[in-house]
């Protein structure tokens, strides 16, 4: 296994060169001192003539001079991507979802090309190669690869695996449009309009998915959010909702454990420090909440043996929260169904955010509603570029006067709860209430 601690010399030596015997070359040796008191010696070999070794061995001390010799000069690219996605970002991440990508696109898309080559003899025309195989096979796959081929080359160079970092500079082939950070304009033929939501609301009720629906689709929730929904998170006295947790698979953070049975259902911090947000419930979600409460104390009185009492609002009938594809089959049913386009899921978050965008919303108050880590992120990838709107413009009027919670008694909401809602209202039937 790849060994760092290699690089922790703290004094060195390079001996004068010479002939070596029976062979008409020049060599050298480099003698690296550890702390501990042990030393590493290198002979570097194969020079032709006396002043080519002597040359290279100039180059040497330069390299120990200025903290750039790299002592793990065999290793191979394959090796050191295994060992970076194992401990250096199996560390980092906050996810399981993003360690399997990274893991994806190393093994599929960078280990088949570039795995067999000396770490050290990577060179600027292979990466450009490999962007050119990859842009071929998939622009967005080719960009995935251009984004850890950089991460992973970094850490080598930080960690004097190399020298520099051949892939630092190097573009995507020209024909693929060059774009900021985190940019992805949206397909408007990939988010549904105004009443498109409607009948995607109305349909899916009596559905399994009724309540992530709604919460996806009115709120902007990100799907394992939804899943890690609890009613102890629903304030019923200011009608807000606090996200807290998202469920998942757990990543153990230790590269040698065997998981023979992995949780896939497991109570995890949030994406990231933003995500954690206080949102005000719309009208027509809370008394779908409130239903939603009587089927679970319903379930719970039936199935007291059995009932899995972990107050999740999305949830079996025996309390056992859902998984994040439960929602998968039906959803691709519904849209069937209900003659709707055939988007993915979390289009219905994106779905959600560029109507506000679009509806003159802040993009700062809209990134901390969707629970974004930086504006920058809500404007690039969910905004049209065309239309959106001035960080100087002033705060919204209201868009959604009808669904939003009412000030009762003279209290109104916390002042830190997020003050965007989707103006729907008018186009869904009013639910009736049981007096």
């Amino acid at each position: 296994m790849l060994d760092l601690k290699l690089q922790n010399y703290i004094d060195w030596d390079v001996k004068s060169v010479f002939k070596l015997p029976d062979r008409n070359n020049y060599a050298y040796r480099v003698v690296l001192r550890y702390q501990d008191g042990t030393q590493q010696i290198q002979q570097k070999s194969g020079f032709q003539t006396k002043k080519e070794a002597e040359n290279a061995r100039k180059r040497t001390m330069g390299e120990l001079s200025n903290g750039t010799y790299v002592v793990n000069n065999q290793v191979k690219v394959q090796e050191f991507l295994e060992y970076w996605l194992e401990y250096d970002i199996r560390q980092r991440v906050g996810s399981y979802n993003t360690y399997s990508t990274y893991s994806q696109i190393v093994k599929k898309h960078i280990i088949p090309y570039l795995g067999r080559k000396r770490l050290t003899e990577l060179n600027r025309g292979d990466v450009q190669r490999l962007y050119k195989n990859r842009t071929d096979f998939s622009v967005h796959i080719a960009r995935q690869v251009k984004t850890v081929l950089n991460v992973s080359l970094r850490y080598a160079v930080i960690n004097k695996l190399i020298a520099f970092n051949p892939a630092e500079g190097i573009h995507l082939p020209k024909a693929v449009e060059s774009g900021s950070y985190h940019t992805r304009n949206i397909d408007t033929q990939k988010t549904l309009t105004m009443e498109q939501m409607q009948v995607l609301l109305e349909a899916s009720k009596g559905t399994p998915i009724h309540m992530q629906v709604l919460f996806n689709v009115l709120m902007g929730l990100r799907r394992q959010e939804i899943n890690g929904l609890k009613y102890s998170d629903v304030d019923y006295i200011n009608r807000t909702l606090s996200v807290e947790r998202q469920l998942g698979k757990e990543l153990d953070r230790n590269p040698n454990t065997i998981v023979h049975e992995p949780m896939t259902k497991r109570e995890l911090p949030l994406k990231s420090s933003s995500s954690k947000r206080v949102l005000p419930i719309p009208d027509y979600v809370f008394e779908a909440i409130l239903e939603e409460r009587k089927r679970y104390e319903r379930n719970r009185s039936r199935r007291k043996s059995r009932f899995f009492d972990s107050d999740y609002i999305c949830c079996s009938k025996e309390g056992k929260p859902r998984s994040k594809d439960f929602h998968w089959r039906h959803y691709k049913k519904l849209l069937r169904d209900a003659g709707l386009p055939d988007i993915r899921w979390h289009d219905l978050r994106s779905t959600y955010c560029t109507l506000l965008l679009k509806s003159d919303f802040n993009p700062k108050a809209v990134s901390k509603l969707m629970g974004h880590a930086k504006e920058l992120i809500t404007v690039d990838v969910y905004g049209d570029n065309q239309n959106l709107i001035p960080e100087e413009i002033p705060e919204l009027v209201s868009y959604m006067k009808d669904v939003m919670p009412k000030k009762k008694n003279g209290h109104g909401l916390r002042e830190h709860v997020l003050d965007t809602l989707i103006e729907i209202e008018e186009y869904l039937p009013r639910r009736r209430r049981n007096m």
